[in-house]
């Protein structure tokens, strides 16, 4: 029986693991592998029993890029049309935290899937890249928009033009990662983090995600505008009350979600 393309791993609580699963390719996002993806995603965003997920590749790469096999025969409809493109787009409409564990390669496709996520945890061993120059295109789920708001115009430049990969050190002086750590400790390290924002108040949690990823799109005054809607609106949930109530009483809080 074939394995699919993206494992789901329930961890405890509320947490869940999501494995890209092509490792004999080292992870490279042909459209059935985006199309699972999304799917599950899909699911867990519907899941009110889940908060945070974590996603990872399986063996030696988080994703090694598009797979070039697939794309070599399109043609310039067949890309404007292709649902491919779209699944990238609706990566943006996931509610909850993502959380990226990333070792070996995020390079190409793989690198962009990684600035689709919220929060990156990196190998020490990890190398990122955009390398699409060196084929011929450029990159085109985000590769250009992403990591110039993230790095920077010079630096931005830098990686797309030449196609060169950075380090994971690199990669964390530049802004693209949270936290670096060694090779073995990359899983747990975001499984951490995913339990932190999980003890979080969940509807604080995902209004807070949605402001800032309003921020990168908006100008500041409608951006701050749009920030005071939502705090006003957490005052009508019930984890307001708790969290208040419990700070203004010295006991940790009990927070239910609501």
């Amino acid at each position: 029986m074939t394995e699919p393309l993206v494992l789901l791993e329930k961890m405890p609580g509320s947490i869940r693991l999501l494995r890209l699963n092509r490792p004999e390719v080292l992870n490279a996002l042909n459209s059935e592998l985006m199309e699972a993806l999304v799917e599950q995603l899909e699911r867990l965003d519907q899941d009110d029993t889940v908060s945070v997920v974590v996603l990872t590749g399986q063996g030696r790469a988080f994703a090694a890029g598009a797979d070039i096999a697939e794309l070599e025969g399109q043609t310039p409809v067949s890309m404007l049309t292709s649902p491919q493109i779209n699944r990238w787009d609706q990566l943006r409409h996931f509610s909850k935290p993502l959380i990226a564990a990333v070792k070996g390669y995020a390079l190409g496709g793989g690198m962009e899937l990684m600035m689709a996520c919220d929060l990156v945890i990196a190998a020490d061993n990890a190398r990122f890249g955009q390398p699409e120059i060196k084929i011929g295109v450029m990159p085109g789920a985000g590769g250009t928009q992403r990591l110039t708001k993230t790095v920077g115009k010079v630096r931005a430049m830098a990686m797309v033009l030449t196609g060169d990969m950075i380090t994971a050190a690199e990669a964390e002086s530049f802004g693209l990662v949270n936290r670096v750590v060694a090779q073995d400790q990359v899983e747990t390290e975001a499984l951490a983090l995913a339990e932190r924002i999980a003890a979080m108040p969940q509807v604080a949690v995902r209004l807070a995600k949605e402001s800032i990823l309003t921020a990168l799109d908006t100008p500041l005054e409608e951006g701050l505008r749009h920030e005071r809607r939502l705090f006003g609106t957490l005052f009508a949930t019930e984890d307001q009350k708790e969290g208040m109530a419990a700070f203004l009483a010295k006991r940790a809080p009990k927070f239910q979600g609501k």
